[in-house]
């Protein structure tokens, strides 16, 4: 059956496996390109394509998952009600994460005000929409949740780290896990090329703890989910109390 053939292909053919990783990586670039010029300056509709692009990668990384006859648990990521310590230590663990994340955001932050200076302030003021509007407040965290919080770490964390590991099975295995780390947060940077360089430094060195913290707790995605969710949850209760225009993020 094709499907067994397309099975075997993504567990044991390194082509089918890169391939993969091209299609995946070749949908926000074309979006970068070809579609966020078309839509205009707009904040929520280059939002909105943004978080169509995140779902439609997430639908493929299901697929690529159903293909090979695996679950979402071989990312880290298992469903269902946990038990209470088991609930208590995801939640510990996720503020743990979220410091360091932070921590290392700050860093990203020194590192590239000393490469490309410092600016005034970020221009947040895309944002402008969020300001005092609580119904787009909760609508705007109910998406980021889904698409952000959980989109990017399934993609950029469990997915592409996972995927790269499989890839390099033949070499050392801290090899495979530096490369994996590296190229993870590398590419979580560049996907937020929008903030401008010094988003992309901010955001790579974020993007390194978090790749971090994924191995240190064992694959628990639910633990990068939730950190990832404090910061996204800060940035836009911010944008509710500040105008974006006078917020210096």
């Amino acid at each position: 059956m094709p499907n067994n053939n397309l099975r075997d292909a993504l567990l044991n053919n390194r082509s089918a496996q890169v391939g993969e990783l091209l299609v995946l990586a070749a949908i926000p670039l074309a979006c970068f390109v070809f579609i966020l010029p078309l839509v205009g300056e707009g904040a929520i509709a280059r939002q909105s394509v943004a978080w169509v692009i995140n779902v439609f990668m997430l639908i493929l990384v299901w697929l690529g998952l159903r293909l090979r006859g695996q679950n979402w648990s071989h990312f880290g990521l298992v469903f269902g009600r946990p038990q209470r310590e088991s609930a208590i230590r995801i939640l510990w663990q996720s503020v743990v994460v979220f410091c360091v994340a932070l921590a290392a955001f700050v860093l990203g932050s020194i590192v590239m005000a000393n490469i490309v200076g410092i600016p005034e302030s970020a221009d947040m003021s895309t944002y402008n929409y969020l300001y005092q509007n609580l119904p787009m407040l909760i609508v705007a965290l109910i998406g980021v949740y889904i698409v952000s919080s959980f989109g990017e770490e399934v993609i950029y964390r469990a997915f592409l780290m996972t995927r790269l590991e499989e890839l390099g099975s033949n070499v050392n295995e801290r090899t495979m896990r530096t490369i994996a780390v590296l190229t993870s947060a590398v590419i979580f940077g560049l996907i937020h090329f929008d903030w401008g360089w010094m988003g992309v430094g901010q955001t790579t060195f974020m993007g390194l703890a978090l790749a971090i913290a994924y191995y240190k707790v064992q694959r628990n995605l639910w633990v990068n989910i939730i950190a990832h969710g404090y910061m996204d949850t800060i940035l836009l209760v911010q944008m509710f109390f500040v105008q974006g225009s006078e917020a210096g993020v």
